[in-house]
């Protein structure tokens, strides 16, 4: 639920570190401020035992921004918990991905790139490279990326390969978890020159040898075979899995089963109860 509440009314729960004031993020939250509003909400939950005071569980150095701009009010989003501790783990920072299509969104609607620099209180040059950020990217790479923590320097190195190899290495960044610019440049190294954008374009990465690159293209041909393999069967067994805790589950509902488990082999009942409460199936299949 979000509501407009002075800000006297909120407390924050912690201070921002003294130095924060002159650094280029907080310079950053203040332009914005200035220019466009708040647009992203002040979390808060209301203090137990009081009627109007709210403590802040996201949103301190917002919070500082406006009380140096002398604003009374704020939009706020209510929490119906008091997670102090654990709220931030629950919220999603931008990807460079999804800034690059608010980015666009923003331009689509009229506002200009000096403006939207003058906001976030950087150089318009930037503001143009995240807006080119995908520009040489297929849409399928794009949609396996969207939310990962690529950054700018990924894209750059995906760039330099055609479509087909740019899936390739979104699936292993995914599958590996690791979306970094040495990853992306080491996939490059290994790239077949055949899959390049420019075939004279150098593959070569400081430390490795023509021998060690010719090692690890063949070792990453490697592994996407057998990614490609394991992800055409990961969804059949997972299926088979679901079936055959679904049947284990109705084994455990019958009370003359349970009882002669615990009675002859308590052990295997143990082990057979945690498969059957376990969730791990229920997330596979819903990715």
């Amino acid at each position: 639920m979000v509501r407009e509440l002075a800000l006297s009314e909120i407390l924050p729960m912690r201070k921002i570190a003294k130095n924060l004031k002159g650094t280029v993020k907080y310079r950053q939250i203040v332009a914005s401020i200035k220019q466009i509003g708040l647009i992203e909400p002040l979390v808060v939950h209301r203090e137990k035992g009081s009627m109007g005071q709210y403590m802040l569980l996201d949103g301190n150095v917002r919070y500082e921004v406006m009380k140096d701009l002398k604003i009374d009010t704020v939009k706020c989003l209510v929490a119906l918990d008091d997670e102090a501790f654990t709220y931030n783990h629950k919220v999603n920072r931008l990807s460079a991905i999804q800034e690059h299509f608010m980015i666009m969104k923003a331009v689509k609607s009229g506002v200009s790139e000096t403006k939207i620099a003058d906001a976030l209180d950087i150089d318009v040059a930037q503001i143009r490279k995240k807006r080119d950020l995908l520009v040489g990217i297929c849409p399928e790479a794009v949609e396996l990326l969207k939310g990962k923590k690529a950054t700018s320097a990924t894209f750059v190195q995906m760039r330099k390969v055609i479509p087909m190899r740019q899936i390739e290495m979104a699936e292993l960044m995914c599958a590996t978890s690791n979306f970094s610019a040495s990853y992306s440049k080491c996939l490059i190294a290994a790239t077949p020159t055949e899959q390049l954008v420019d075939k004279e374009c150098s593959r070569e990465v400081e430390g490795l040898s023509s021998i060690d690159m010719a090692r690890m293209e063949r070792e990453m041909d490697s592994l996407a075979k057998d990614f490609k393999q394991i992800d055409e069967v990961h969804g059949k067994n997972v299926l088979n899995l679901v079936i055959a805790v679904g049947y284990l589950k109705c084994l455990l509902d019958n009370a003359r089963v349970v009882r002669y488990l615990a009675g002859n082999y308590p052990e295997i009942l143990t082990e057979l109860q945690k498969v059957s409460e376990s969730r791990m199936l229920e997330v596979d299949m819903d990715q």
